[in-house]
């Protein structure tokens, strides 16, 4: 079993992601690109002592950036969106 901290980078704070927390009772992390939907429901489960009910995960391209004339690459990124199951709530940031 990985250690959480290698699965789980950061939580997302977007707009989107604070409605869905609100709406759907799901947080948004940024993972692990090799992390699989397993590994991250234990990492939730063991850091924020909590149950999940379900984690979807996209693939997130790096985007092409310039600098001047040169041109390169942003890292690619996983996302995870981790629905808890009801009664169930993560305090990341309150009130931001």
């Amino acid at each position: 079993m990985r250690d959480p901290r290698t699965v789980l980078l950061r939580p997302l704070m977007t707009e989107k992601s604070m409605q869905q927390k609100e709406d759907l009772n799901a947080v948004t992390f940024q993972v692990a690109v090799d992390a699989n939907k397993v590994e991250i429901r234990q990492a939730v489960e063991r850091v924020f002592n909590v149950k999940v009910a379900d984690v979807r995960t996209q693939s997130r391209e790096g985007k092409w950036k310039r600098m001047g004339r040169f041109e390169g690459r942003r890292s690619s990124w996983k996302k995870a969106v981790v629905t808890l199951a009801p009664g169930h709530k993560i305090e990341l940031v309150e009130g931001v």
